[in-house]
């Protein structure tokens, strides 16, 4: 755990290596992932760098397996893992260590190009020749069913439309006087049928294209135009995408040449494809071209699948090896990035800077001489620290599966400073405590801690697989999940609740009058009484609540009482820790005037009135309020309640009628501070409980006046607390900026004891305000922050408060209506039961409560001492390269 408190240690070092073993030497640094190269040519763009060539080659592998993985897909192969990324950089490292030359450098990359270059080509080939061969193949397919579509055409509507012409004919000549037509009359049939014979355009077009094609045809030609179209019933392949579209036959009759060159244009823009058919009416050579067409269609259909075979074993083999080459590729790449860090200050060698862990400069100083040891280099390599002063060094935590959730919460919102105190190591046990005291409920919280259990089963297998983004999420928080269901049970079982629902474990401690009776009924408005004295065990529930306050009528008003109180202890203590922390951090960068005069008058602000209050709360909880107030009631002397056991102290009778159980003699009129015997001051005299907002209030507004005090000097006190927080503020606001000009004073003294520069005192003047402002802004966002923040916890009791009566509305409207009635109605009942409570209770309260824990500590608690302006340790490793590259 402390070493996740604060972050590693870094140093800055520099590595001059061989140019020839400068690949070796990169190749382990890579897969130790412990070192963060500083880019030591900025002024240079990518394309004048040293290994911009070998860069580019490995784009190039790139894009080849890009391709190589898009034709695996096409048909719907996964590709083949190529195993644990540790055991792939072991295996590596060997095969280059053993010597073989071919498994590293340069001739790794062209012995991989030349591979690569044989199965692109390959391939390439294949998808042209597909790509051919199915665009024969659908032609003839459409023109198949354009032949088979026209004849039936001409078979069927054809001859019905000339019957139906030959009896409109005959209509009209019933009608009226017979006309006859001269060309008949003169003997010549045939000129008729050649001069009312129309032309006609077939082909194909795109079913999605059908309406608006036609309705184009009908608007270019005026309506001059017979248009018929037939579904091709099975889908075509798109040569270009491989996408099976549906199609359709169409035949458009007309008379004019105008409108066949309308026609074809029309064709041409929807991309429909037309074809010449025969005379219809000749139908030995329809069938002809029908039987040469068919028996082309089946050797096109043999030659298609035969490639399309060959593909499919080529992609197969391809998809066995793909991710291993990838991985491969990134490697070098990554390489060769880094190795563009590098300068050349001296010839033949490469010198780079960047941070590294402090514990593992020994390993890295190892690593680049033993590859130059495998080289078998005369030139000494060179491993050794940076003088400082050093640049701001890197922030990195080491991190497990169960700290890792936690240290990405903290990350999304900043990365902490270096050398800075972490707020992951506190959220990993407030945030779910938070979560399960807005959640609480024992029922929900199973099935939210069943749920992390299953992810918890499934690590191995979801390790392995490349998951979603809301399914990696999940992965990823896993534990946080089980914490989560985890404090929602224990929170449940502290409220007693379960589905709205109270749990008689151990035997309630209240009983009400007649509970136990034959009936067994309770009287409406009936008090329950303690099993046991006030202050007995026997009194008091083991765990959580008694189940007696579930069906009190006061139940409401109890449970709001209790959470806020809780709700404001749990925001106070974790925002004064936050402010502790503020402290550590300045103990431990030797912050001495942060410390003095910035963290101590916080915390002095904080006790003297919010640590009060929980002191309060805690004060008033404990006290027996029943012992008090009955020591300032007068009773009858031998009476019911006299010698009640709910006095804590001596009966004492004062030889009266009516007494106080202390020995004071009642006389009327008396009021509680005359009778009762503590002397604490105000109207209750400490006999009375006190309103610990109105308190609270008063010791800003009315300082020196309690109206109802719990302890003897209880006033004075106050007035001391408020005195030390009134001093603290302006020593928060004016006391640092004041040394800092003293100290800002004192060096230009001495630095410019004989130089009158007004521009160096105008950015005095500059810095010195600027101080001032970010000064007040910190004390006015704490004094402000202190009070908003703390109401800004209530937010705990508010979503406690909503689960818990939406629990309860659930519960009563949807099961208690229909248990009553019949099984159907009872069955539907728990449906809806169920349903609104998946959705709602556990999901949309799940996600409410998560954000609002969320914001409670990005928000009231790391805003008191987190700067979040760190910078990542972003490590030059193998292993984060290829995990970034699969995420993608």
């Amino acid at each position: 755990m402390a070493r996740w408190f604060r972050s590693e240690e870094m140093e800055y070092i520099s590595l001059i290596v061989n140019e020839d073993a400068a690949h070796d030497c990169l190749a382990d640094l890579g897969r130790l992932g412990v070192i963060q190269f500083t880019d030591l040519n900025p002024d240079l763009t990518p394309f004048q760098r040293r290994y911009v060539s070998y860069v580019k080659r490995c784009d190039e592998l790139e894009r080849k397996l890009r391709f190589f993985a898009s034709g695996c897909d096409s048909f719907n192969l996964t590709l083949t893992s190529a195993g644990d990324v540790e055991e792939f950089l072991d295996q590596q490292m060997q095969a280059a260590a053993g010597g073989n030359k071919s498994e590293s450098g340069a001739a790794l990359l062209e012995s991989l190009e030349n591979e690569l270059e044989g199965y692109e080509t390959q391939l390439k080939e294949l998808n042209s020749y597909s790509e051919k061969l199915t665009t024969e193949y659908n032609e003839k397919v459409e023109l198949q069913e354009v032949l088979e579509k026209a004849r039936r055409f001409f078979m069927t509507d054809a001859p019905r439309l000339a019957v139906s012409e030959l009896t409109a004919g005959g209509g009209q000549q019933s009608g009226g006087d017979r006309t006859e037509n001269l060309l008949e009359a003169e003997g010549g049939p045939s000129g008729r049928d050649m001069d009312m014979r129309f032309s006609s355009v077939t082909g194909v077009v795109s079913a999605e294209e059908k309406v608006r094609f036609e309705r184009m045809i009908f608007r270019a030609t005026r309506g001059n135009c017979y248009v018929r179209f037939a579904p091709i019933k099975q889908p075509i392949t798109d040569p270009e995408t491989g996408n099976l579209v549906e199609k359709c036959v169409f035949i458009v009759f007309y008379k004019s040449m105008s409108i066949e060159q309308k026609l074809k244009n029309i064709c041409d823009a929807f991309g429909a494809h037309r074809y010449s058919l025969p005379d219809m009416d000749d139908a030995p050579a329809v069938d002809r071209m029908l039987t040469e067409n068919a028996q082309e269609l089946v050797d096109s259909r043999t030659v298609l699948l035969k490639n399309q075979d060959t593909r499919f074993r080529l992609c197969q083999m391809l998809a066995q090896h793909c991710e291993r080459w990838t991985w491969i590729v990134l490697r070098e790449k990554s390489i060769y990035h880094s190795l563009n860090m590098f300068k050349a200050d001296v010839s033949g060698m490469l010198r780079g800077e960047g941070w590294v862990i402090a514990e593992a400069v020994d390993t890295c100083r190892d690593c680049v001489n033993r590859a130059h040891a495998n080289m078998d280099m005369a030139m000494p390599s060179l491993v050794d620290q940076v003088p400082k002063p050093w640049p701001t060094p890197p922030t990195h935590f080491t991190t497990n599966k169960f700290t890792y959730g936690y240290q990405e919460f903290v990350n999304t919102y900043g990365i902490p400073r270096y050398r800075e105190a972490n707020p992951a190591l506190f959220t990993a046990a407030t945030f779910p405590f938070l979560f399960g005291v807005m959640y609480g409920d024992i029922g929900h919280g199973l099935f939210l801690f069943c749920g992390g259990l299953f992810l918890l089963w499934n690590e191995k297998k979801n390790d392995k697989e490349k998951l979603g983004e809301m399914t990696g999420g999940l992965h990823a928080g896993r534990y946080m999940i089980v914490m989560m269901g985890f404090f929602a049970v224990y929170a449940g079982l502290m409220y007693n609740d379960m589905f709205a629902l109270g749990l008689n474990l151990f035997g309630s401690r209240w009983v009400y009058p007649g509970q136990y009776d034959e009936d067994g009924e309770v009287e409406d408005g009936a008090r329950a009484v303690m099993v046991a004295d006030y202050g007995d065990p026997d009194s008091v529930y083991p765990i959580g609540l008694d189940p007696a306050w579930k069906r009190a009528a006061n139940e409401l008003l109890f449970f709001n009482s209790f959470k806020m109180k809780i709700s404001v202890v749990f925001g106070i203590i974790q925002m004064f820790c936050g402010t502790l922390l503020k402290g550590c951090n300045a103990i431990f960068f030797n912050q001495k005037i942060d410390l003095f005069f910035e963290v101590i008058p916080m915390i002095a602000f904080a006790s003297s009135l919010f640590i009060y209050m929980v002191v309060l709360i805690f004060m008033k909880w404990s006290i027996n309020w029943n012992s008090r107030m009955l020591s300032a009631t007068c009773l009858e002397v031998g009476g019911d309640s006299w010698e009640s056991n709910d006095y804590e102290g001596d009966w004492i009778d004062c030889g009266q009628n009516y007494c106080t159980p202390w020995g004071n003699a009642c006389e009327q009129g008396d009021s509680t501070d005359s009778l009762c015997p503590l002397d604490y001051g105000g109207s209750g005299d400490g006999c009375q409980p006190p309103n610990l907002i109105t308190t609270l209030i008063n010791i800003a507004l009315q300082p020196g006046d309690v109206d109802e005090p719990m302890y003897n000097g209880q006033a004075f006190l106050q007035n001391i607390l408020l005195l030390i927080a009134f001093v603290s503020v302006p020593i928060l606001l004016l006391a640092k900026p004041y040394l800092l000009k003293r100290q800002m004073d004192a060096a230009h003294a001495v630095g410019h004891a004989h130089d009158d520069d007004e521009d160096g005192e105008e950015d005095e003047e500059h810095g010195f305000g600027e101080i001032v402002i970010h000064q007040a802004i910190e004390t006015i966002e704490f004094v402000l922050g202190m009070v908003s923040n703390t109401a800004s916890y209530l937010r705990l009791w508010a979503l406690s408060l909503a689960h818990s009566e939406l629990a309860t509305v659930f519960w009563e409207k949807a099961m208690l209506s229909t248990l009553n009635l019949n099984f159907f109605y009872t069955y539907i009942g728990f449906g809806i039961f169920a349903g609104v409570t998946l959705g709602v209770l556990l999901m949309m309260d799940v996600l409410e409560c998560f954000l609002h824990a969320l914001r409670l500590h990005w928000v009231e608690f790391q805003n008191k001492f987190f700067a979040a302006d760190g910078v990542r340790f972003s490590p030059y490793s193998f292993k984060q390269v290829i995990a970034d590259a699969s995420a993608v």
